[in-house]
Parts: structure tokens; C-alpha cells; sequence
């Protein structure tokens, strides 16, 4: 579809529960692709669509997979580094595999360049991405919310021009900011939001009376990178989150609703700390544990089962910042928020409550970077209740279960899904089969043996047993 037909204006009404009592929102997480989209992605997201019959769909960050290829002229891998240095050595091996590395060399030797026109390529080419996933949602007039995650950046455009890209499409409820861009022909501009910075704003969601604001959206900029490691929300978002309840009750009172706090549901990339209160503690030989991540990295985890809801997985540890930024007391300690869901953590789809608070994710729908096994790839569904919101009902919609047939590229997605994306991910990847158990067994004996047995040389050398 020519990117024209996305830009003509689509009135949108404000966002509303349905007659029937419910509000439908679909969360896609982790796209992570480039100015090609994998066609296994772009059906596994229609499919989810046609099924799922969303109200709302939220992209909950790195969409655009900053590293690929396609981004080289332009990647930066750190805010501040120079354009185009630090090319991974993986965005170079699948280069040279597909045949591009001499595109790579050329740039690299003529150093610099016009970075101007390198980032109107590179924004060309992230403009084909959005029009391709967002093909989907905008040609069934779905409204749409992005925030976003550690790679979106990557490829050279800024979040605060990204934001402005995806208000060229209809639908799009991301607000500008106060002092930020005006433009654009979706529907942000007739949608009350309630803005801090791009990425992190609230969305009301009216009663189907329209006289009451049932259910507040928030979405939140998780961050980036830190120096520690992995970024999370900015000072100002968290001081904003007790503001937005605020401001979504005050625009309760002025509709006529009742005096209290609007239930609200958060949204965001990089999972809070408090992640790891969803799980407990194991051994190193524990079958399926997972190592921890940034500050809890040395320490092996599995879900708690008296914390977490039946049936979710946990494939990876979660990889969330290494300083707590008071994000999840602050949801917490404000009355009206409820959940809290993630995406960044491509395996994982576990959902646990904490102090009140629901905490989850929902895992990769690309299939450009690692990932579960192809069939489990998946976007989330979430059912609110007009009556209980908090009391919300929540599936995945798998490509197993509405694509029905093997990915196009097999290779690639089995190789995904052994692909390390860590190197604790090595030994959770030998904890998952019982001959990589075995292995972590034969070795850590091997180890004890050897401490053992140097122990016993030693006192030995000194005239003991």
C-alpha cells in the first residue's frame, strides 16, 4: 500500500467501552524488524487483529530493530556516540551472509559522510517499517499508542521524531507534547490525553453512557540504556504517574462520574525490578530456571507459583535496570492503578501480582531477532469489564493457533530461538534439556572435585590429613 493512503484523515471517536459492557485492547510487543518486515510477523499481527477485534492496540516499544543492516549508515548504538561507529559484529556477520558487506565497507571508509542525507535514507526507511505493521491496525480504522524501548533509537531517528512519524497515520493517539510537534493527520489532536514526554502519556477510556471514565491507558517511556546497563522511565515520568491518576479522576468528576480513581492499567518496554519478586529463588541444576539479569545476575530463578498465574512461562531472566527509579511505588502507592505489562524480555509471558499490582509481559510477534519457539510467538489480549476493570481477562494469541502453517523462514526462526541473547542464556538454554542438564550436573561436580581435591593437596603440602 502506498504510504499516501495512510495519511488521509479518519474521523475517530474517543476512545469507549462497547454497549455490551467491554473494552478490547490488543498489546504488541517487539516487532524488532527492519525497513523489511518478516512476512511471518506481518501475518502473525493480522491474524491476532482479525481474531482479537481490538478497540485499542499498544505497540509497547522497539518496533524498529535500530541495529539492522538497513540502519548502518546511521546506528548509535549509546546517545552521544558518533553515527555509524560500533557496528556490531553480529549486524556485520549477517551482513557479509547476505551478501551486503561491501555496503558497509563503502560507508565505512568514506567515514562521516552527509550525515543529512544518511538520515533521510534511515528515515525513509523506518517510515516503510511503520507502514508495513501498522498496515494491520490503520485499514480496519483501529485506534493505535506506541511507546518505546532500547532499539528503537538505535537506528538514528529520536523518539521525539518517531512520535511525530507515527502521527502521520490515522488512528494514531499519541499526543504531541506541550511544546512539541502540531502536525500530522491522525487522531491525536481530537482525543484528550494527558501528556508528560513522548512515549509516556494516558489514555481515557469512556463508559459506553459516556458519563464516566471508566478505565485509564497509560503508557510509559521505559528508557533506554543506563551506564549500569539497561535503562527505565525517566524521573519526570515517575513524578508524572501520581499526576496522570490525578488528572484522569479530576476528568471523572467533570463528566459526572463518582469522586474516586480511575482504574488504570500501565504499559511500557523494560519490566520494573520488582519483576523478580514474581519468582523464587533455585539452584544452578534446577530444571528450566533462568538466570537473573543486571543485579540479580549470579542467582537462578523460577516462577513462584503462589505469586504467578497458572499456565505462563518463564524463557529468559528478566533483563530490567539496575537502579530502582520508584516506578512501581509509586503505581502502587497511587490508588487507581492495577497492572503493569511489559514486552523487551522476548520468551517471557509470565503474569504475577505484586503488593496489588499485576506485573507481566507479553512476548516478541517478531521474527527478526531471538525469540521462543516460531509457534509461540504472540501479541496479548487484554478483555476489560466496564463493571470491574481490575477483574480484566488476558490471552495470548499465538501463531499456532492462528497461522496454519510452518513459518517461511524455518532456519532462521528455529536458529532465533537458540539464538543467545546473553551469555547466561547459554546455560538456561542447557537447563531446558536433560542432556544440558546433565552437562551443568557433570560440571558443577566437576568443580566441587577439583575445589575438593586442591583442598586436600594443599593441607596436605602443610602436614595435614
Amino acid at each position: 500500500m502506498a504510504h499516501d493512503e495512510h495519511f488521509a484523515s479518519m474521523p475517530l471517536h474517543r476512545l469507549r467501552f462497547r454497549d455490551d459492557g467491554t473494552f478490547r485492547v490488543l498489546q504488541l510487543a517487539d516487532v524488532q524488524d527492519g525497513p523489511d518486515v518478516s512476512p511471518d510477523a506481518l501475518e502473525l499481527i493480522d491474524a491476532a487483529i482479525e481474531e482479537s477485534d481490538p478497540d485499542l492496540v499498544v505497540l509497547t516499544g522497539d518496533q524498529i530493530r535500530g541495529y539492522d543492516p538497513a540502519f548502518v549508515e546511521t546506528f548509535t548504538a549509546r546517545h552521544g556516540e558518533h553515527p555509524g561507529s560500533g557496528i556490531p559484529l553480529g549486524v556485520r556477520a549477517e551482513m557479509a551472509l547476505d551478501g551486503r558487506s561491501d555496503a558497509w565497507m563503502r560507508f565505512d571508509r568514506r567515514g562521516q559522510g552527509d550525515g543529512s542525507a544518511a538520515l533521510r535514507r534511515t528515515k525513509s526507511k523506518v517510515m516503510a517499517s511503520f507502514v508495513q505493521f501498522l498496515e494491520p491496525i490503520v485499514s480496519r480504522g483501529i485506534p493505535f499508542a506506541a511507546t518505546y524501548g532500547n532499539h528503537d533509537f538505535q537506528c538514528g531517528i529520536g523518539v521525539d521524531e518517531q512520535d511525530a512519524m507515527y502521527r502521520r497515520f490515522p488512528g494514531c493517539l499519541n499526543p504531541p507534547a506541550a511544546d512539541g510537534d502540531k502536525d500530522g493527520d491522525g487522531a491525536s489532536q481530537d482525543v484528550q490525553a494527558i501528556v508528560c514526554e513522548p512515549g509516556t502519556f494516558a489514555l481515557p477510556v469512556l463508559s459506553n453512557d459516556g458519563q464516566d471514565i471508566a478505565l485509564g491507558i497509560v503508557l510509559v517511556n521505559s528508557g533506554d540504556y543506563d551506564a549500569g546497563g539497561y535503562g527505565a522511565p525517566s524521573d519526570t515520568a515517575v513524578q508524572w504517574l501520581p499526576e496522570a491518576q490525578k488528572q484522569l479522576r479530576g476528568m471523572r468528576q467533570s463528566l459526572g462520574g463518582k469522586d474516586a480513581a480511575v482504574p488504570s492499567i500501565a504499559f511500557q518496554h523494560i519490566p520494573p525490578q520488582q519483576i523478580y519478586r514474581c519468582l523464587r529463588r533455585a539452584s544452578a541444576f534446577t530444571p528450566h530456571a533462568v538466570e537473573g539479569s543486571g543485579p540479580f545476575a549470579g542467582s537462578y530463578f523460577v516462577p513462584d507459583p503462589d505469586v504467578c498465574r497458572p499456565g505462563t512461562a518463564l524463557g529468559e531472566g528478566p533483563c530490567c535496570s539496575a537502579r530502582d527509579t520508584g516506578e512501581f511505588a509509586a503505581l502502587r502507592d497511587m490508588d487507581g492503578y492495577f497492572a503493569l505489562y511489559s514486552g523487551h524480555d522476548h520468551k517471557n509471558t509470565i503474569i504475577g501480582s505484586v503488593d496489588g499490582i499485576d506485573l507481566g509481559y507479553s512476548p516478541t510477534c517478531g521474527f527478526s531477532s531471538y525469540g521462543p519457539k516460531p509457534e509461540d510467538h504472540a501479541l496479548r489480549l487484554f478483555v476489560f469489564r466496564q463493571d470491574d476493570p481490575r477483574g480484566y481477562d488476558t490471552t495470548l494469541l499465538t501463531y499456532a493457533d492462528l497461522v496454519h502453517h510452518p513459518v517461511r523462514a524455518r532456519i532462521r526462526a528455529c536458529a532465533a530461538q537458540v539464538l543467545p541473547a546473553s551469555t547466561a542464556s547459554v546455560g538456561d538454554a542447557l537447563r531446558r534439556s536433560a542432556t544440558g542438564l546433565r552437562c551443568v550436573a557433570a560440571a558443577g561436580c566437576a568443580v566441587l572435585i577439583g575445589i575438593a581435591g586442591a583442598g586436600i593437596a594443599h593441607r596436605r603440602r602443610r602436614g595435614g590429613v
